[in-house]
């Protein structure tokens, strides 16, 4: 039966949908097709483009359409409703309706509302597309369908599922898709549907709809919401939301749009809490609960948002507030109480954290909390009758009893805080653990009580993040090309191959440092003689540490280890090195700014990967430790922490602080080698300005760590800052000469110790000799030289020569940067620049021409004939020559 003929015919079926069709929609009418073969498709407004298109030019053989104008409405007897069931979403068919003799079909998808049609027949049922529905009854029915038909039909699932990612998507919507793929579904025009290229217009707009978005805190859930205008209709509106949702990773949107005059709502939802559904309903919409649509008239765009807001905060239901989740009572120690007695609390009461708090004028104060994880450490390193207090983290968030679950996931993901005390005008009423959020996010009940996940046992989520192009940008080819080649040779070995610390630390905050440090997953010198073999380079190993130094044809050193774990037998221990995963490896690590790595492997080349959020303390600059016994373990991390905020303008965090301020009154420096404590103090004083840090020591009371006796007081600042300024005066002579800048900075140091105790000092940090020779003999040669300059500076250059002569450049520097007296400094640094490197071209040969024969007369004649030029009376060889026949003449 032709479409003519069908509609001259006096039992005329009509299946519709609603206005706005969206793929969904028109798939249902062609399933609907197949159910009803002799009904005619009208579609009740105007389509969407890209399904106007798609019929027009492909497949509008499909459908028996027609076009409402040319039906006979009285010959109408059926009306079969697809994706709707809302009177006011068909246009004009919502006549039929009202005809009793008109025999109603509903198949519709979406939640039952009170305004929905009532028909004969209704089959709804919630599934993430409505031509599920219509296919399984195909299916069932053994009806045949083509290629081209199973292909539309599946487009519709494809794409009211959001390609199976949408959260209504259902198993039911899985297993239509599979039935229409076995019956020659194409996937590749669905692909070139589905991924729809934007045009100029819709980037327009859609720029306008996340530039006009307001977030707004509706009962503890964020709702985004969008108002924008567009003077010509736009059929892709919904499709915009959608590209907007996933843009912006939105859990709730509501887009208004005045499309010439009317207003549109497009609404979608990814969380439970949200059901658009019901929400656009109340706007004479319909939908379900994760996507819903209205059309309005009458209504300006402000009228519309208001009555929308007070819709949501009708609707939508508050999540649950933190007196919900919370345990109570809290069970707290006093700070006192020993790390002992701490953790017999928490095996009494089977938990892994403990609230520390303190009774003051009455009223309990919180000072902290301590888990049972530093608990053990602490007991480990018999730290047995430490107070908690020095362990606890004090850098604590908290909430009140009203806070939602937002504001609680936020306190504890951000703050990596394992238990949040929840108070009540100051009181403490309970506390909220890790474990209480999660069974609320995963809506599974636990028995066990909060656990303290250990990161050497537990997983640990690491952020990740593909920054191949930002590496190109910032390190030059010949690098990219270094670390190319190392995870090619990690391929060849089956090891992973990752760039760790400063190297990449110093990339995000665009710092130059070319030190390559690579952690290999696996057998580091394996990994090291590969590839020093194929690139023909030289290597260094060191069989006990699991590391090697490759030095490649043009000396680049690129240093390698196995990833490992380090434990400390006793505080201020070396390390005990055992094989572990990146993970650990990057765990041991001193700060959280220094945990940060990028994999090397060809498959995964250029991945950041952050177990620490170490990129959240870089922006914030924030110096802090992963664990609260870190200083215990290594108290020179101490040193480094000063080192790193006063090079990178960071701020050492507060809890940080306090476990430096512990270390210091515990002074587990006692258990460290001299050595090992000058190594991180010389790395200080070769900082570009070490002043502030030294500063920094002072505050911590450091400065004892080097020798008890020495002073910190106004002077010594006056002498450090001199000493800054003398090394940067030297520095910009750009002279192709070396000299050791920290050398200038410790003899200031030194310089209120006298000889016995420089001795001593010396002896502590266990320098080499020619180190003791410099700071124990040749700076108080120095000094008196010095203090004679200052007491008779010499009027000659001959005689400044002979007073400062044999002194090497680090004591140049430390006497000018001593001295009180501008003329002296002045003087000392003529002497540095123009007549250190004064010679003379007279030689023992040209005395012998003289007739002289070798002697001690020779040093005395060639001295003076220095002497001499320096003070300007010479000038040419000549003039030296005949200055010796004079001073000869004159002997």
């Amino acid at each position: 039966m032709t479409a003519t003929e069908k509609r001259d015919n006096h039992d005329l079926t009509i299946i519709t949908t609603h206005v706005n069709a969206d793929f969904d929609a028109v798939a249902s009418l062609l399933a609907a097709q197949k159910l009803y073969p002799d009904a005619l498709v009208v579609f009740p407004g105007s389509q969407e483009k890209n399904l106007r298109n798609f019929f027009v030019n492909s497949m509008a053989y499909l459908f028996n359409m027609a076009d409402m104008g040319d039906i006979d409405f009285s010959k109408v007897k059926r009306l079969v409703l697809v994706d709707t069931r809302q009177a006011n979403r068909i246009g004009k068919l919502s006549a039929l309706l009202e005809r009793p003799d008109v025999e109603i079909h509903v198949y519709d998808h979406h939640p039952a509302s009170p305004n929905d049609i009532n028909g004969q027949k209704e089959i709804h049922r919630l599934t993430g597309a409505n031509v599920t529905i219509l296919t399984q009854i195909i299916a069932d029915k053994g009806i045949p369908i083509a290629p081209d038909e199973a292909t539309v039909m599946c487009l519709g699932i494809y794409e009211d599922t959001g390609s199976f990612t949408f959260a209504s998507t259902t198993e039911a919507d899985f297993l239509a898709a599979a039935f229409l793929l076995s019956k020659g579904a194409n996937l590749n025009i669905i692909s070139d549907l589905i991924a729809r290229e934007l045009s100029p217009e819709q980037v327009a707009l859609l720029n306008d709809m996340i530039q006009a978005a307001v977030r707004h805190d509706i009962n503890g859930i964020e709702v985004v919401l969008t108002t924008v205008t567009t003077e010509k209709y736009m059929p892709d509106f919904a499709f915009l939301v959608q590209k907007m949702v996933k843009m912006e990773n939105l859990n709730a949107i509501f887009a208004i749009v005045r499309m010439e005059d009317k207003i549109y709502v497009i609404a979608r939802s990814r969380i439970d809490e949200v059901d658009v559904g019901a929400a656009v309903a109340l706007l004479g919409g319909g939908g379900h609960p994760y996507a819903a649509a209205a059309a309005i008239k009458g209504e300006t765009l402000a009228q519309t948002e208001n009555r929308l807001i007070e819709i949501l905060y009708s609707k939508i239901k508050a999540r649950r507030q933190a007196r919900d989740l919370m345990s109570a009572p809290p069970i707290t120690v006093a700070p006192e109480v020993s790390c002992k007695e701490a953790s017999n609390l928490l095996t009494r009461y089977n938990i892994n954290a403990l609230l520390v708090t303190e009774e003051l004028k009455g009223q309990e104060e919180l000072c902290g909390y301590i888990t049972r994880q530093v608990i053990e450490k602490a007991l480990y390193h018999k730290l047995d009758h430490v107070p908690v207090r020095e362990y606890m983290t004090t850098e604590l968030a908290s909430v009140g009893t009203e806070a939602d679950l937002l504001e609680i996931q936020d306190k504890i993901i951000e703050n990596k805080q394992r238990i949040l005390p929840v108070l009540d005008n100051g009181h403490i009423a309970g506390v909220i653990t890790r474990t209480d959020l999660l069974n609320v996010l995963v809506r599974k009940a636990q028995t066990e009580e909060e656990y303290s996940p250990d990161p050497l046992k537990e997983p640990i989520a690491a952020r990740t993040q593909n920054i191949v192009k930002f590496m190109k940008e910032r390190l030059p080819e010949r690098l990219m090309n270094i670390l190319t080649r190392i995870g090619v040779v990690a391929d060849e070995l089956g090891y992973g191959a990752y760039v760790v610390g400063g190297f990449v630390r110093d990339l995000f905050l665009y710092r130059t440092d070319e030190d390559l440090d690579i952690v290999i997953e696996g057998d580091g010198i394996a990994f090291a003689q590969r590839y020093s073999k194929l690139e023909g380079a030289r290597i260094h190993t060191h069989a006990k540490f699991g590391t090697a130094v490759i030095i490649d044809p043009e000396g680049f050193k690129i240093d390698v280890a196995s990833a490992r774990l380090e434990y400390y037998k006793f505080p201020a221990a070396l390390p005990i090195v055992e094989m572990s995963s990146i993970k650990l490896d990057l765990f041991r690590r001193d700060f959280t700014i220094n945990t940060l790595a990028i994999q090397l492997n060809a498959e995964r080349f250029g991945t950041l990967i952050d177990f620490f959020s170490a990129r959240k303390d870089i922006k914030e600059k924030i110096i802090r430790v992963l664990h609260n016994l870190s200083f215990v373990e290594d108290p020179t991390r101490v040193f480094r922490a000063i080192r790193f905020e006063q090079r990178f303008g960071f701020t050492i965090g507060k809890l940080t602080v306090g476990l430096i301020e512990n270390a210091v009154t515990m002074d587990f420096f006692r258990g460290l080698s001299g050595r090992r404590v000058f190594a991180e103090l010389r790395q200080i004083l070769e900082e570009e300005n070490p002043v502030p840090a030294i500063i920094r020591l002072h505050d911590f009371d450091l400065l004892k760590v080097i020798h008890p006796s020495l002073t910190f007081d106004k002077n010594l600042i006056t002498l450090l800052n001199s000493a800054r300024k003398v090394l940067a005066w030297h520095d910009l002579l750009f002279l192709n000469e070396s000299y050791m800048k920290w050398v200038v900075y410790f003899l200031i140091l030194m310089k209120p110790s006298d000889e016995s105790r420089s001795g001593v000092i010396c002896s502590h940090f266990e320098l080499a000799p020619r180190y003791q020779k410099i700071f124990c003999h040749e700076r108080f040669q120095a000094e008196v030289c010095l203090e004679g300059l200052e007491r008779n500076l010499p009027a000659s250059n001959s005689a400044l020569y002979e007073k400062l002569t044999g002194f090497r450049t680090e004591m140049i520097l430390y006497m000018m940067a001593a001295t009180k007296y501008e003329k002296v400094k002045k003087s000392i640094s003529h002497y540095f620049t123009q007549l250190r490197h004064v010679s003379i071209s007279l030689k023992g040969q040209d005395l012998k021409k003289m007739g002289l024969n070798p002697g001690p007369v020779f040093r005395e004649i060639l001295q003076a004939t220095l002497n001499a030029k320096l003070d300007g009376r010479l000038k040419t060889r000549e003039d030296e020559i005949e200055f010796a026949r004079n001073y000869l003449r004159k002997a």
